[in-house]
């Protein structure tokens, strides 16, 4: 009996250590923060598995199938940085659109360092919101400039 109670309590601390990951991001409710955690987590974070927690599952597995944040940065955005110095999102009146849709686009500033060169992007997002009423990144859209 003594032994399993040492061992009922390092059970419940990691498994609550390991869920709080994916929380982070899981329990935001605005789109363009999720955005934003979207691209903290690929390029400061280097987590892949915390980026696709926040995909549609056909997106998750196209990321997961590049296996490390470089590769998606690389392959996915086109976008190679040695360092990100900054990542916000367009604020153009998202926050009234989205009472009225389960969709909306995201644009997203990318400023960063390569090559000791200032580099910045944009990128674009569609999410949409899951059947838990989540909102999730659905699909990368095409530049548009």
């Amino acid at each position: 009996m003594y032994k399993t109670v040492p061992l009922v309590i390092l059970l419940i601390l990691f498994l609550s250590a390991c869920s709080e990951g994916e929380k982070e991001i899981k329990e935001i409710d605005n789109p363009t923060l999720v955005a934003v955690a979207f691209f903290e987590a690929i390029y400061n974070e280097k987590d892949i598995n915390k980026a696709a927690s926040v995909c549609s599952p056909k997106l998750s597995r196209l990321l997961l199938h590049y296996k490390t944040s470089q590769s998606v940065a690389r392959h996915l955005f086109n976008m190679s940085f040695e360092k990100v110095t900054d990542i916000s999102p367009e604020d153009t009146g998202v926050k009234v659109r989205e009472r009225f849709k389960d969709e909306t686009i995201v644009t997203v500033y990318i400023e960063g360092i390569y090559d000791e060169s200032k580099i910045k992007d944009i990128k674009r997002l569609l999410l949409i919101q899951n059947e838990n009423g989540q909102w999730v990144i659905d699909e990368i859209l095409k530049d548009p400039f």
